[in-house]
């Protein structure tokens, strides 16, 4: 395994009661990454969580973790932190207690030191003498934050980690996520419903449908498909599309173009950037209004991926997405 790849998903399969949960699924996720898991409700996502975390095991394939199993290397689990929705935390017992109780089992150094700094940091200090029972959804989930990563581990598994919390909470857990990724290199593997959320702080993602891999790549390839940038371009005069058109096909950068009305039309540029076009356009004095990239959002690309699995044709005009396919990495 690459050094800089710390989570490796190679060809899994699960089946329940002959059903078949997951079917060849793989992907791999590099250190310091911040990894959307996405997927409808059924796909698969919490049975490949809980392979990764060796709580069962695959009927064929491997999923390996720091370069192990964690279903048998105990060493590694001890660098690897958990947030279920649970938040695994005790009721009876304070907020302060419940990170000194961690604190203790992971042999933390300066516990106390640790604990109020954490206390300080979810905004609970003012709370930490309360018991967890009379917390709210929010404040528990904030703790439970912070009981992941007290003993610093290099991968963080958030599922569902804004759930329950208000603006202000969710802002705070999306800036957490960033900080860790950048400031300590810790690896991120997010597992959402949360498109909002996984377009703010993910670098890549993967979609699984049925137990398949639908969409895996960065987002922003994914925004582009295969298709290349969209752009739209306004027209200054009515009479000069057809003329827009004609120098846009003799571009090797242009690809597909499309008309909307006498004004607006759009164009595929196998490059990241319009100026080529914009250029060309006015050296041959058509006068361009306006010029705009379009990006597709996280969640065109999240619907037009599960569309497809379904067999249903993506939205109009929005172009395919990449990295579609059989669950290949």
């Amino acid at each position: 395994m690459d050094n800089d790849v710390v989570i490796d998903v190679r060809q899994i399969t699960k089946h329940f009661n002959g059903s078949r949960v997951l079917d060849g699924v793989s992907f791999s996720v590099t250190r310091g990454e911040v990894f959307g898991f996405l997927g409808p409700n059924g796909a698969g996502k919490t049975t490949t969580l809980r392979i990764l975390l060796g709580l069962i095991r695959p009927d064929s394939g491997e999923a390996l973790v720091l370069g192990d199993s964690l279903d048998t290397a105990d060493p590694v689990r001890s660098r690897v932190g958990v947030l279920f929705e649970n938040n695994g935390l005790v009721e009876r017992f304070s907020a302060r207690e419940n990170l000194q109780f961690y604190a203790d089992l992971y042999n933390i150094r300066n516990p106390k030191e640790k604990v109020e700094e954490l206390l300080v940091f979810t905004g609970l200090l003012e709370r930490g003498d309360g018991l967890v029972g009379t917390f709210s959804t929010g404040m528990k989930r904030k703790l439970g934050l912070a009981r992941a990563i007290l003993h610093d581990p290099e991968i963080l598994f958030l599922d569902e980690p804004s759930s329950g919390l208000d603006p202000e909470g969710q802002r705070m857990v999306h800036d957490l996520i960033l900080g860790l990724s950048g400031k300590r290199s810790m690896t991120i593997f997010l597992n959402s419903h949360n498109l909002d959320e996984v377009s703010r702080v993910c670098s890549k993602v993967a979609i699984l449908h049925q137990g398949t891999i639908r969409a895996y790549d960065t987002i922003d390839r994914l925004r582009t498909g295969d298709k290349g940038t969209e752009i739209v371009i306004t027209l200054h005069d009515e009479g000069e599309a057809t003329k827009a058109i004609r120098i846009l096909s003799e571009m090797k950068e242009a690809g597909p173009i499309r008309r909307l009305d006498d004004l607006h039309l759009t164009v595929f540029l196998s490059g990241d950037s319009g100026f080529p076009v914009l250029r060309e356009l006015v050296a041959r004095e058509v006068v361009v209004e306006e010029m705009m990239k379009k990006r597709r959002s996280l969640e065109d690309i999240y619907l037009d991926t599960v569309r497809q699995a379904e067999g249903d044709k993506p939205s109009e005009g929005t172009a395919g997405v990449t990295g579609l396919g059989g669950g290949g990495s």
